[in-house]
């Protein structure tokens, strides 16, 4: 019989939570002080917000591509030593971005910043994985992506603020020293056994048939939808009321991470908790919480562009719950159909395209769009795909079902192998 919870698993969750949320952190600190780096290094540039949308491209294209290659040490080597390196090199690389004299400087630590995540990326999630059952894999792992809106948040009101005070090079100082004491931790750390894994190392082969696990396909689809809307929301969004509404930008950053926190905070919490609570029910819920949320925050995000403020707040704040509704259920399903000895693969999968061909694009794509036509065009443009990340989530349930169902037996064949003596031997 599998264990509720592995030994340690409290303890390992809340570190990976911790560093989660320095993660989500330090990538957004850029977002709340775009203002203040375009008048820098950009003044009078005709296409200031397109350059400076390339500042989040090539960070997440350097995360991207470097992805898949920690996935494949992740999936073979112990992955606490790989966390802390990742953690380690990002935090040097967000320590030196208050360094940068030129807008070329920038672009580099951008890059390094992705390298490190890059190696975290893919291995936290199966860490995870492994040390929880299936049953509560779903609410663990919210908690987990709980850090994406709580951390990114609180890169806002820490870029903001720190900005406001001191200048945007002190919000980059800031968040190194932290950084570098949660490396440290990782190497306190025990790395436990993957679940339901005979010890074998995967195949190429074994690479390749992740590419015919149908709801698999399906999810990175719906996710790189999702990615693209919520890359492109949350770059532009404070810059968009500033710029058009005439609030004050620190105001707009402290309130816009405020909805973000609350907002991203009950709605990853809740998406996972449904997924759980839905699954005895129907057996595909956690991709119809995910399509359901789409679905919902297509019409807010429209509403938002066509109300007055303060009232549009409101507006902004449906967005961004139904936006984070998928987080929890949508990755749970990656691991609920991927062999555990592939997961860190699949995830590294997961994250190389969803980046490719989501928000390594949006940031630019919603500047450029601005800087030819409307912000109301390039929000609608966000809307617009949100719509159709919702349907493929929904198409896709059926798949699901029958993937998750091959991958749970597997798995349980695979572990009550491994429990039993005579079989271990064979």
């Amino acid at each position: 019989m599998k264990p509720a919870v592995l030994p340690g698993a409290n303890r390992a969750l809340a570190l990976l939570l911790a560093i989660n949320l320095f993660c989500y952190l330090d990538r957004y600190i850029l977002a709340a002080i775009i203002p203040a780096i375009k008048l820098e290094f950009l003044p009078g540039d005709p296409d200031a917000n397109g350059k400076a949308g390339l500042l989040t491209t090539a960070f997440l294209l350097s995360y991207m591509l470097m992805a898949p290659l920690f996935g494949w040490l992740a999936d073979r080597y112990s992955r606490w030593p790989l966390i802390g390196l990742s953690v380690a090199l990002w935090s040097i690389a967000s320590g030196v971005t208050g360094f940068a004299s030129t807008f070329l400087m920038l672009l580099a630590t951008r890059i390094f910043l992705g390298i490190g995540e890059a190696g975290y990326g893919p291995a936290a999630p199966t860490i995870i994985s492994d040390l929880y059952p299936a049953e509560k894999r779903g609410r663990v792992l919210a908690w987990f992506f709980m850090a994406i809106p709580v951390g990114s948040a609180l890169g806002y009101a820490f870029g903001g603020v720190i900005n406001h005070f001191w200048g945007w090079r002190w919000a980059f100082f800031l968040v190194a020293p932290p950084g570098l004491l949660l490396a440290f931790l990782c190497a306190k750390m025990k790395e436990p056994r993957r679940a339901g894994s005979t010890g074998s190392k995967p195949r190429a082969a074994d690479y390749l048939a992740l590419f015919k696990i149908p709801s698999l396909i399906s999810n990175i689809a719906a996710q790189t939808a999702m990615t693209f809307a919520i890359g492109g929301l949350s770059v532009w969004a404070p810059t968009y009321i500033h710029e058009t509404r005439g609030l004050p930008l620190a105001q707009v950053d402290l309130i816009f991470g405020g909805i973000l926190v609350v907002a991203g905070l009950t709605s990853t919490l809740l998406g996972g908790m449904l997924g759980d609570k839905l699954k005895a029910r129907f057996p595909g819920s956690y991709f119809l919480v995910s399509g359901s949320g789409m679905l919902l925050g297509f019409p807010a995000t429209i509403a938002m562009l066509f109300t007055p403020f303060p009232v549009a707040w409101i507006f902004v704040f449906l967005a961004m719950f139904f936006l984070f509704l998928n987080i929890g259920p949508s990755n749970t399903a990656i691991a609920n159909v991927t062999p555990p000895a592939m997961r860190a693969s699949a995830f590294a999968l997961n994250i190389l395209i969803i980046h490719a061909l989501g928000d390594a694009l949006s940031p630019w794509l919603i500047g450029w769009i601005k800087d030819h036509y409307t912000w109301n065009a390039a929000f609608f443009t966000v809307s617009l795909v949100m719509l159709v990340a919702g349907i493929i989530w929904l198409l896709g349930i059926r798949g699901y079902v029958r993937d998750n169902a091959a991958a749970e037996a597997e798995e349980n064949r695979a572990f009550t192998d491994s429990s039993d003596p005579l079989k271990a031997t064979v």
